[in-house]
């Protein structure tokens, strides 16, 4: 077990600025969680610096490169080394629509980027688009293969925009009248895991006859692609984190793991150190350090 922390955060000074995290204005944040844009251009990082660390994910993407490109990793994250980069693979399409994600995984940039990545929920792509969602599940697939023609057109207007502020507000226009259509009557207004979870397991239980065990998660599956279980799974483990982020910013509290642990749900503090390996890839001592040392975690820095 790991023994509990007096450290704060206290990144690094040489790291890059992780990027920009944009939240969706209050008519859409049941649509999409967040747009994660990167921008490294400019920045001279290593092989190893340009690797790129995600948590296993509930969500769905739709990703854009306006400059540089990204290749998907086949090794695990903790071994996303030098010799790891060597095994990679392209990415299969300009967009890329990538749907929920069971494990952790990494990729990686050839060289410097500016690229943006949506964050839908699951249950609202589906509604979007019909897209079944458990189709994506694991999965990489070129978004021009799989969106409607107007979501292309979309891409594009996006994709030729001149600047960040620009794409989103392009993004959000064409989202808002064909979400206003299809959203639940009364969408979850919190958009952290556990309260989307609970939100979709209500939904599930009053949207149709057949209440029973079975036929509430089949629908739940159906929308989100995944089960209840691995979603509440997801959702303890991003209340841990943020539970984590908000000590470790104080500088004088201590990292209690243990007591972490508890207030989060989890049974005893090994329990979320495997579940944090498993979404992760890390356990919290080592994702805590790479968040604050290392340039691969931007991504979870960008959202604390």
């Amino acid at each position: 077990m790991a023994s509990p922390s007096t450290n704060t955060i206290a990144f690094d000074p040489a790291l890059w600025p992780s990027g920009t995290l944009w939240q969706p204005r209050a008519s859409l944040s049941a649509c999409f969680r967040a747009s994660m844009v990167r921008n490294t251009l400019g920045a001279e990082h290593t092989d190893t610096q340009r690797v790129n660390h995600f948590p296993a994910s509930p969500m769905c993407s739709l990703s854009w490169w306006f400059s540089g490109s990204s290749l998907g990793l086949a090794s695990p994250p903790a071994s996303a080394d030098e010799g790891a980069i060597a095994e990679h693979t392209p990415m299969p399409g300009r967009w890329v629509l990538c749907g929920p994600q069971t494990q952790p995984l990494s990729t990686w940039c050839p060289g410097p980027v500016h690229s943006m990545m949506v964050l839908f929920m699951p249950d609202a792509l589906h509604a979007l688009t019909g897209l079944q969602v458990s189709d994506l599940i694991d999965r990489f697939v070129d978004a021009s293969a799989v969106l409607p023609p107007d979501w292309l057109a979309m891409c594009e207007q996006v994709q030729d925009a001149p600047d960040d502020a620009q794409r989103m507000h392009a993004l959000e226009e064409f989202l808002e009248p064909r979400w206003q259509r299809c959203r639940p009557s009364q969408p979850v207004a919190m958009q952290r895991y556990s309260d989307w979870v609970a939100h979709l397991a209500l939904r599930a239980a009053v949207s149709a006859p057949g209440r029973s065990l079975r036929q509430l998660e089949r629908r739940i599956k159906q929308w989100s692609g995944l089960p209840l279980r691995e979603l509440r799974v997801m959702g303890r483990s991003e209340e841990a984190f943020f539970a984590t982020a908000a000590l470790a910013t104080q500088t004088s509290a201590k990292l209690d793991w243990a007591q972490i642990a508890v207030d989060t749900g989890y049974s005893d503090q090994s329990h979320m150190i495997r579940t944090t390996r498993r979404i992760t890839g890390f356990t919290p001592e080592a994702l805590g350090k790479g968040i604050q040392l290392q340039e691969s975690f931007w991504a979870y820095r960008l959202w604390m």
